[in-house]
Formats: structure tokens, sequence, C-alpha cells
């Protein structure tokens, strides 16, 4: 049995559990995306099927909160703050800097799987602007030159 075929077996079980049941239908996606990483169409259909919802609702729920994933995030995600006092300070060059460097757009993985680049709002580092993160790795008062040297060891693991 394929590793996925292990995952959807235990999302099954999960859905089971709740079937028909849609108040619990947050539980069962955030239960299904730390099984997966992502919550992919065919576990949203599944998870609608199950609780006796559309698949309009749980893709609704899948898109309007950011802890949700429709796609497999990298190895290391890196989160780009744009809020107010990083994107005065240029956090948008080292955006481009980092997508120029891993090919790949902001939202997306890249072909490698190693990384996912996310612009995001606020991260609550004001003092430190810009600031990324790579996973739970802080990095701050960047300028786009500096992006290179901190993929660097990101690159060799």
């Amino acid at each position: 049995m394929s590793q996925r075929d292990e995952q959807l077996k235990l999302i099954d079980i999960e859905i089971e559990k709740h079937k028909g049941d849609a108040s619990s239908l947050m539980q069962v996606m955030q239960y299904s995306q730390d099984i997966m990483g992502y919550v992919p169409m065919d576990v949203q259909v599944r998870i609608a099927e199950g609780l006796g919802v559309t698949l309009s609702e749980v893709y609704g729920v899948a898109t309007f909160y950011s802890q949700f994933a429709l796609e497999p995030k990298g190895k290391y995600l890196i989160s780009v703050c744009l809020g107010t006092a990083c994107y005065v300070r240029g956090s948008q060059s080292v955006l481009d800097r980092i997508c120029e460097e891993l090919n790949v757009e902001p939202g997306k993985t890249s072909g490698d799987g190693l990384f996912t680049v996310e612009a995001t709002r606020c991260i609550g580092a004001c003092g430190l602007a810009p600031v990324i993160t790579i996973n739970d790795e802080v990095h701050g008062r960047l300028t786009a030159d500096d992006v290179p040297n901190i993929l660097k060891p990101y690159l060799k693991g």
C-alpha cells in the first residue's frame, strides 16, 4: 500500500467518525492537512460527501482560512512580510529576489519541492523590517542582496 493510500485510509476513518456532522468540517479538514500537508481536491470531495456538505462549502473554508493549503508545501516555507513597515523598507525587492533565485512565483512551490514562497502580512517583527521567515527561523533587516547568502544553507540541505 502506498503512503498516499495509507493517508487516505486514515482520513476516511476520521471522516467516518464524523459522518453527517457538518459542524466537524474544520476539524476533519485540519486532520486531513496534518496527515497530507495540504487538502487536495479529491480529499475535499471525500470530506464533503462524508460530512454531508457541499464541495463549495469545503472549498470555501479551504480558501478562506490561511491555515489550509490546496497544494503541497515545500520542505522550507519562506514567508516574506509585506506589512507596512517591511514594505516601505524594501520587502518587495526581497520577495522578488527570492523568487528569482528559486525560480518560483509567490504562493507556489519550487519545482524540486524544497521551497514554498509566500507573501504575508505583518508577522509582528516590525523593528527588524524587512523580515522573512524560513520555517520558524527569522531573518531581519534584509536587502535583496542578502538573499543568496540566506538561501545558501537551505539549498545544500
